[in-house]
This record gives structure tokens, C-alpha cells and sequence, in this order.
């Protein structure tokens, strides 16, 4: 049990430090409008894992795993829900106000945002698919509570490693401050964020 725990929680470790489409997203949030709103992004993001594992450790994920109509309905929804991001995005001031502040949002907002895009995003599904099973260490009994174990140990490690994310880039949000266009740079960044998201659901 204990040497499986360790193997998968370095590996998600390392999975949740590389580059991806919610680090990033968080990366982004962080940069904008500071360290605050770059964890309740994180909380969102991670929260959608518990559906996740729940879809997982009671064999609905591998029901909507074979059904390819139902794949293309969740990849669709994805999608259509980054580009309204996007555009809300767009559609706000010309730049981004580096204050700290989310204009127009607020922290539940933003949790909101991140647990949505964690939960229209197929490939998260079909991740915990194939990653999770690798690691139970009793395959033939009790496997409920190994996937909601391995859940959880995803996400405690996913919030802490997306936190620092957000601490350091929340840090480096306010040297910005003295650069004039840096607002409008992010506002296109977020944009180019969400439209990247959306293109990764739908063609991966």
C-alpha cells in the first residue's frame, strides 16, 4: 500500500508540475489579479476531482469512457464554455488592472470557473482512468476506498503545487505594476488561455 502511495504521489507530483492547461490557467489568474485569486482558481480546479473519483470509483467513468457520443457531448460543452470565458474576457476593459482586484469578479467566482473547466474537460476523466487503477494495491476488494485514497492524495498534492504557482506568480504581479501595456498583454494572454484550452478538448 505505502509503496504504491509513494509511487503515485510522485508522479502526480510531477504531473502537476508540468506544464498543462490548469497550471497555466492558474499561471495566468496569478499574473492578473494576484495570489488571492490564483488559489480560489486552484480550489476550483482541484474541487472537480472529487467528481472525478466518485465517477471513477463507482465504474461511471467507464461508461462515458466507451461511449463516444458521450465523450463529444462533455468535449462540446468544454469547449463552448472557454470560448464564452474568452470572450467575457475580451468583451471587459482594454487591459487588466493590476491591483489584485478581479473586476466584475469575485473569488467564489473564480472557484466557480476553475470547477467547471476541471469538470467539462474530458481528458481529466479519462486521466483518472487510466492513471488511477495502475496504483491499487488490492485490486480485488475494497476498491472504493483506494480510489477515493488516491483521489485525495491527487489533490492535496495538485492544490499545493498549483498554490505555489499562484504565490510565485502573484509575487511577480507586482513588479509589473510599472509597465504600462502589461495589462493589455495579460488580457490577450487569458484570451490566447482559454481559446488554447478549448482547442486541446476538442482535438485531443
Amino acid at each position: 500500500m505505502w509503496e504504491n502511495l509513494a509511487s503515485f504521489s510522485f508522479i502526480s507530483f510531477l504531473l502537476a508540475l508540468s506544464p498543462g492547461p490548469d497550471n497555466i490557467y492558474v499561471l495566468t489568474q496569478s499574473l492578473s489579479y494576484g495570489v488571492k485569486s490564483g488559489i480560489a482558481t486552484t480550489m476550483g480546479l482541484v474541487s472537480g476531482c472529487v467528481v472525478h473519483t466518485t465517477l471513477l470509483a463507482f465504474g461511471v467513468s467507464a461508461i462515458i469512457a466507451a461511449s463516444e457520443t458521450a465523450l463529444f457531448v462533455i468535449k462540446i460543452i468544454g469547449a463552448v464554455y472557454l470560448f464564452y470565458l474568452a470572450l467575457r474576457v475580451f468583451r471587459s476593459n482594454a487591459s487588466i488592472e493590476l491591483s489584485g482586484k478581479v473586476p466584475g469578479k469575485n473569488q467564489w467566482e473564480l472557484f466557480k470557473i476553475g470547477l467547471v473547466m476541471n469538470l467539462v474537460n474530458p481528458k481529466v476523466l479519462l486521466f483518472f482512468l487510466a492513471f488511477f487503477p495502475i496504483f491499487l494495491w488490492d485490486p480485488t476488494s475494497g476498491t472504493i476506498g483506494q480510489f477515493y485514497l488516491l483521489g485525495g492524495t491527487f489533490m492535496i498534492i495538485a492544490f499545493l503545487v498549483f498554490s505555489l504557482i499562484a504565490v510565485l506568480a502573484g509575487r511577480i504581479s507586482s513588479f509589473l505594476l510599472k509597465y504600462k501595456k502589461m495589462g493589455l498583454f495579460l488580457k490577450w494572454l487569458q484570451i490566447s488561455v482559454f481559446l488554447g484550452i478549448a482547442l486541446f478538448i476538442v482535438l485531443g
